[in-house]
């Protein structure tokens, strides 16, 4: 079910319970609403003459039904890629409707990873999927959340600007909710000047939950604000296949259907996943008892990698549907996936593995790590090898738990010392510390590819001082604030009283510091580079000329030179951390440097790669037709293949 996406997390069911014992049906009141907005002049419809004046804007909405985690961020960054082939400028907006101001809060567990954006927003990660998919820079206002539009509202309401009102739902929260979408969709998001052509806004929950319907009423009006023609909804739904009874089972979605109308809102196109593709008279089913038409209906089965969506949306005319129901009959270039579907085959037919072991804090959910397997997964299909991922929680490598749990304690080494490359990412708190400066004296003493981001970085420079350097109390101030020997310390600027939105976030520029590193040929020796970044530690700059004189290299410094963004060991095949987040910049045909260079490097084949100019679409990297094991070849036998640990990408299965 390689469809499936982040975890949509629907919390307050006591909530729930509580707000109805009021005698209150807020779906019942915000019908009304919708009724009084459909048949009355409000301000709400704008004027014939003021929409003329106006770009029209075209809208698609991505909805769920029956349960979450059905894949709507993927769908709704097909639909985009889709429609981007088609030859029209696509933006994106993601509604989530939790009461966060960001995802920057939120634990990893609760909602996957936070992406991090050019201004520094801290996102829902399927801002990172529309990214990758259509190579855009979304802004942080492209992240809508409830927190965000009642802080809006209450901070107008302090100002005054509502001149005595009683602020409501409705108008007010609903009125913001529309501003907001109108004025983020004319922000270009491609590089190019005006506004993009189509906005795909993608809902997140399910269409039912409590926390979603100021959301859903504020859809309902915004779909009579812009007018016909200009606002299609997709709603994303499940048909499940019982093996009991071994047939596809409408029902589930039919009652999706059934609400989404009950709250004003009547679906243009259907997405249906399923295991398989839908038969003929289940699609005449849904057509009968969803009121919309057979032709509009479309497949989202399961596929060998999440590449293939659009194309089995252009397959089904997918496109076609959408500028029906848009009114775009110019608009009649068929979609230009060439590229695309190139890469989706390539990516398919790979058999020459590559393994890469993640030693994290939060390997129990892949989606936290979602960025990184990406890059990994865009570096390895353009050296033309298949990607396995092997994940290792670190406290598994610590002396703990060779104690408590020795069968974890074994399986951990055991597949670390399998790997051809390890990545040791960021994260915050001290669980699993030790296990992951274990894993990186493991990667430097053993000639093992390594790339450390973020906390990486700083696990990095900790062992070197304690193993090379012999300070064996060396540290970060984050894990042992009383430390004689402060490798990394908290920065002057950072906030020790607020968390949200106070870390160095968003894009900051590096400058290279030696024109032989290994960094600076893969970047295609630049004198510098922008990457984003998201923490509150540093290398402690007191220290740098220690570290230096001990053999690492600090490659890599901001601005002032006093902020150290990229280390190396010179004299290791590859042994490189990074203060930034490379990850988030990398995109399918343009893969990241550093995670280019990983792989290369695990396969023997760095040198290839370093005479090449990143960034091109396929990398060719010298082929030897064997399977590598800490760069050198081996036989396929001894790839360890633990199932409790092992995982395939997200891609293959």
């Amino acid at each position: 079910m390689l469809l499936m996406g982040p975890t949509d997390t629907a919390n307050g069911n006591s909530a729930q319970s509580s707000f109805y014992a009021t005698g209150f049906d807020l779906s019942l009141a915000l019908s009304t609403s919708r009724r009084r907005c459909r048949y009355s002049h409000s301000s709400i419809c704008l004027k014939e003459t003021e929409v003329g004046k106006m770009k029209k804007m075209k809208y698609v909405l991505v909805t769920g039904g029956v349960v979450s985690g059905l894949g709507k961020g993927v769908t709704a960054s097909s639909i985009g890629l889709l429609l981007k082939a088609c030859g029209l400028r696509v933006t994106c907006i993601k509604i989530d409707p939790y009461l966060n101001n960001d995802a920057g809060t939120m634990s990893p567990f609760e909602h996957g990873e936070v992406f991090v954006l050019d201004d520094g927003g801290e996102v829902d990660l399927d801002l990172g999927n529309y990214e990758r998919f259509l190579d855009v820079k979304l802004t942080r206002d492209n992240n809508i959340t409830t927190g965000k539009i009642y802080q809006f509202v209450l901070d107008k309401e302090r100002k005054g600007d509502y001149l005595g009102k009683t602020v409501q739902v409705v108008p007010h929260i609903t009125d913001a909710i529309q501003e907001w979408i109108e004025r983020v969709a004319m922000i270009p998001v491609d590089g190019k000047e005006g506004p993009a052509d189509v906005c795909v806004i993608e809902l997140g929950g399910t269409i039912g939950d409590i926390e979603s319907m100021p959301f859903i009423e504020a859809l309902g009006q915004f779909s009579c604000r812009v007018g016909a023609g200009n606002f299609c909804l997709i709603h994303v739904s499940l048909v499940p296949v019982l093996n009991v009874v071994g047939e596809q089972k409408t029902k589930p979605t039919q009652h999706s259907v059934r609400g989404l109308r009950g709250l004003g809102l009547a679906p243009n196109i259907l997405a249906c996943r399923s295991a398989t593709a839908l038969d003929d008279n289940v699609k005449e089913k849904l057509s009968q008892f969803c009121n919309v038409s057979a032709e509009h209906i479309i497949t989202l089965y399961d596929v060998p990698n999440i590449w293939h969506i659009p194309l089995l949306l252009r397959d089904q005319k997918a496109h076609e549907a959408i500028f029906k129901v848009l009114n775009l009959p110019s608009v009649t270039k068929e979609p230009s996936l060439k590229e695309w579907t190139t890469r989706a085959e390539i990516c398919d037919k790979l058999h020459e593995p590559v393994r890469i072991c993640i030693v994290g804090k939060y390997t129990g959910l892949s989606d936290t790590y979602l960025s990184i397997l990406k890059a990994l997964l865009h570096a390895s299909v353009a050296c033309g090898k298949k990607l396995f991922v092997d994940w290792v929680p670190a406290s598994d490598l610590e002396d703990m738990a060779e104690k408590e749990n020795p069968d974890a304690y074994k399986a951990a080494w055991k597949l670390l010392k399998s790997a051809d490359g390890v990545v040791v990412p960021g994260g915050f708190g001290d669980r699993g510390v030790q296990g992951k400066i274990l894993a990186a004296k493991h990667a430097r003493e053993n000639r093992i590819p390594y790339l450390g981001i973020c906390l990486g970085m700083q696990i990095a420079v900790i062992e070197f001082a304690r193993s090379v350097l012999g300070l064996k109390d060396a540290n970060s101030t984050e894990f042992d604030p009383n430390t004689r020997s402060p490798c990394v310390i908290f920065m002057p600027e950072g906030s020790k009283t607020h968390m949200g939105g106070t870390m160095r976030l968003g894009s900051r520029r590096t400058y290279f510091q030696a024109p032989d590193s290994k960094s600076v040929k893969l970047y295609g020796n630049r004198s510098f580079i922008d990457e984003r970044h998201r923490h509150r530690f540093e290398v402690n700059p007191d220290m740098v000329a220690q570290l230096e004189n001990g053999g690492l290299s600090f490659t890599g410094k901001d601005e002032t030179g006093q902020r150290m963004e990229i280390v190396e060991l010179p004299d290791h095949p590859y042994y490189i951390g990074v203060q930034f987040h490379p990850e988030f910049k990398s995109r399918p045909g343009k893969p990241c440097a550093l995670f280019l260079g990983l792989i290369a490097a695990a396969c023997g084949e760095l040198d290839g790669v370093l005479g090449e100019k990143v960034g091109c679409e396929i990398v060719n990297c010298p082929s030897n037709k064997k399977v590598y094991q800490n760069g050198f070849a081996t036989k396929p036998e001894n790839i360890i293949r633990d199932s409790v640990y092992s995982y395939c990408n997200g891609v293959h299965s």
